[in-house]
């Protein structure tokens, strides 16, 4: 028998981007069809990614919260089984009830079950506006979760109106912040934020000591800066430079 008919492919591990997704009723109308439209279109790029990867496959999963919250499929799926399905805008905002339910996620009873091991996910918040119940609370809970501790963490505040801090909070740091002010450029981001969460983070290591956090990081700021209608929270555009628009 040859040697070569020994060789047992290993199993690739997993990596998963977690949508958590504001759709409460100040969403309604442009921002949440920009923000269903971008996430169909980014899809099909996340699947060709997770294909030609040697290291891992890339799943989804998508959590929406207005007035409580609810995930779009029961567990993480491949970008080529994620079947979008546009979420709708109204309600209140209840990001800390989306803290507790994305907790309860990050475990090994969750979706972080896969038989061959998981990288650390990649979690992408956007909200328009501020929490309206106990938001301290749920992220409390969520930052003693090790698996959000080693995450990759977004936020992308939609708007003028977006709690910034908030999102800080939630990511650790202002840079971590994107704030857009108009449609297209909320498409662009979300592509933008995807595909560099997915390629760096379903990769067994960064160059050097860099984290993928701060690697993520470092390429989304790159990318900001040629988008118009898009800043970091690190470093705000003038008001004249970046205004809203949602029309």
């Amino acid at each position: 028998m040859a040697l070569l008919d020994d060789v047992v492919s290993v199993p690739r591990r997993t990596m998963t981007v977690f949508f958590m997704i504001d759709t409460s009723g100040s969403m309604e109308g442009n921002k949440i069809g920009a923000v269903n439209d971008a996430v169909v279109n980014v899809l099909p790029m996340v699947d060709e990614i997770s294909q030609t990867n040697p290291d891992a496959e890339i799943k989804v999963a998508a959590l929406e919260f207005s007035s409580g919250t609810k995930w779009l499929y029961n567990e993480p799926k491949l970008a080529s089984e994620f079947v979008w399905q546009d979420v709708r805008a109204g309600g209140l905002t209840s990001l800390g009830a989306a803290c507790i339910e994305l907790n309860n996620k990050l475990s090994r009873s969750g979706y972080m079950q896969a038989a061959s091991g998981s990288f650390a996910p990649a979690i992408i918040l956007l909200s328009d506006g501020g929490p309206t119940d106990d938001f301290q609370s749920g992220l409390t809970k969520l930052k003693s979760n090790k698996w959000f501790q080693a995450a990759i963490k977004v936020a992308i505040a939609i708007g003028d109106d977006a709690d910034k801090d908030v999102l800080k909070d939630f990511t650790g740091s202002s840079e971590s912040v994107l704030i857009v002010h108009n449609i297209e450029a909320l498409k662009q981001i979300i592509r933008t934020v995807v595909v560099t969460s997915s390629q760096i983070g379903s990769k067994s290591s960064t160059a050097g000591d860099v984290s993928k956090q701060d690697q993520v990081i470092k390429d989304i700021t790159d990318a900001v800066g040629d988008i118009k209608g898009a800043e970091s929270a690190a470093a705000p555009a003038p008001a004249a430079d970046n205004y809203d628009d949602w029309d």
